[in-house]
Formats: C-alpha cells, structure tokens, sequence
C-alpha cells in the first residue's frame, strides 16, 4: 500500500511518516519505486482478531512523545508478526477513568489484541481489573515493559490528589491545590 494509505491507517500523518522514511526510522519494510512512490509492506493480519496499539500522554505538551510510543508499539507488534489494524492516541491523565478513545477501544469487540507500553499507559490503577474483563472475552492485554516504571508513592498521591480537587475546584486550580496538601502533609510529617 501507498505510504499516505499507510499513514492515514494508522493514526499517523503523512508527513511524520515520510520523515520516518528519510530517517530510517519505518517501523515496517517499505520500498521506494523507481517513480519516487514509497510502498509499504505489511506483514500478514493475525487470524486471531484485530490488534489495536493504544498510546497516551498527560498532557499536551508531550505530542512528540506520543508519536515515540506509537512508533515503538509499531515495532514491537511487527516484530511479533502482528498487523496493526488500529491505532489509538491520547492526551489525558491515567487516572481519568472517562477517557472516550480508550473506552471506544475497550468496548470494540473486534478488537482482541490491545497493545500497551507499560501498564501505567492504559491506566494508573486497577489495570488487573480490566485485564480480567477482558480475558474473560477471549481478548488479551499486551504490555511492552513488564517491569514497573519507576514511580514512587508521592507521585501517585500528587496524581490521586490533583483528580480529587480537579472534581472539587475544577481543572485550573487542582495541580496546585495538591501541591499545597502535600506540603501540609510533609510538614506535619515527624
């Protein structure tokens, strides 16, 4: 297929994808025509059902690493013989549990592959939970780095705290209204 086919399919603009061409950086085989066209080879689609990469940052501010975490999920999946038939890109906190894009891509039958890079990508808490459900369908959860990333439990109360008062204050105020309880905290800590 075409690489604007390609791109498009995948979530991806052309141009990052052409890029990618002229880095070197394609996660799948391509050629380049004599003609210029660039052609992209798919490995073969999984019998098993569709497989869905699924990639999320927090915020905004952090778009180039979102195209870095499609670009590894890309990889890793090709690398296992799967063919993406679905990518998924979010902005949004781990701990919003109304994310829509990750609710369209939980409740897609269709869907029995999700490809994750760590298991704090899909959600902050309870991604046993989800695991379950979705294993009780015959659909499967597939997470890139096994290991936890290294996050220590301040940051988890900073996140857990900064939802809470963001549903109290709303979204302006919540960051620092957590940031202020947890100097309270710390100080009053012996």
């Amino acid at each position: 297929m075409k690489l604007s086919e390609w791109a498009k399919k995948h979530g991806i603009t052309y141009k990052t994808a052409w890029r990618w061409v002229k880095e070197g950086k394609m996660p799948v085989p391509f050629e380049i025509t004599p003609s210029g066209t660039i052609l992209v080879h798919e490995p073969e689609t999984v019998k098993e059902g569709l497989v869905a990469i699924y990639a999320r940052v927090s915020s905004s501010d952090q778009k180039a690493d979102l195209e870095r975490q499609v670009v590894r999920l890309l990889e890793f999946s090709n690398a296992r013989g799967f063919s993406v038939g679905k990518t998924v890109k979010e902005i949004g906190s781990g701990l919003n549990g109304r994310r829509k894009e990750l609710l369209k891509l939980l409740s897609d039958p269709n869907v029995t592959t999700i490809v994750v890079e760590h298991q704090d990508r899909l959600t902050r808490f309870g991604f046993e939970f989800i695991e379950a459900a979705l294993r009780a369908q015959g659909r499967r959860i597939l997470v890139v780095e096994e290991r936890e990333v290294d996050d220590d439990l301040v940051h988890d109360m900073t996140e857990a705290l900064t939802s809470l008062a963001a549903r109290l204050y709303g979204k302006r105020s919540a960051r620092r209204r957590a940031k202020k309880a947890l100097e309270v905290l710390q100080r009053e800590d012996p």
